[in-house]
């Protein structure tokens, strides 16, 4: 299964249209993740003319991606991993045990709010950030995460620049 993940896009201030980029990977994708900061539903609606997709709620989100679906968290089965979504993972310090006791049954947790893009594991549990492809902030690149999941693990994942 192959997994593209995106957080913070920010429409449409940052995101006015997919980028050619992000588009790119959106093609070959059998599922899309958003770990919140849309700030408009339509970005979802774009995002959905790709694969399906799932999206939980960031703090600059408004009522009309909470309408379209979007919940505080989210804990889902992608070919047998469970992976659970989540904005705003907290502070750096004890992020895995967090995480761990906030989603004992995860084998993923994938979470956005800080634009800068992560992949950690420890305390039992991979955390996933994947940055933003468009609000980069401090970062180097805009990013998007990818991730190819098969038999109830995650094979690879990695932090893709696209700008």
């Amino acid at each position: 299964m192959n997994v593209v993940v995106l957080s913070d896009t920010h429409a449409p201030r940052r995101w006015k249209a997919c980028p050619p980029a992000v588009a790119g990977y959106l093609r070959h994708a059998d599922v899309i993740l958003h770990a919140g900061d849309v700030c408009t539903a339509g970005v979802l609606d774009e995002l959905s003319a790709y694969a399906p997709v799932h999206a939980v709620l960031g703090n600059n989100d408004g009522p009309d991606v909470a309408a379209w679906g979007a919940p505080e968290t989210l804990e889902l089965d992608l070919d047998g991993l469970r992976v659970a979504m989540i904005h705003d993972s907290g502070q750096a310090a004890g992020r895995t045990a967090r995480m761990r006791r906030r989603f004992p049954g995860a084998g993923l947790v994938v979470f956005g709010h800080s634009h800068i893009p992560m992949d950690v594991e420890g305390d039992g549990v991979r955390v996933f950030n994947p940055g933003s492809p468009t609000d980069r902030r401090r970062q180097p690149h805009g990013t998007i995460g990818v991730l190819d999941i098969a038999g109830g693990r995650l094979r690879e994942a990695r932090i893709v620049p696209v700008t």
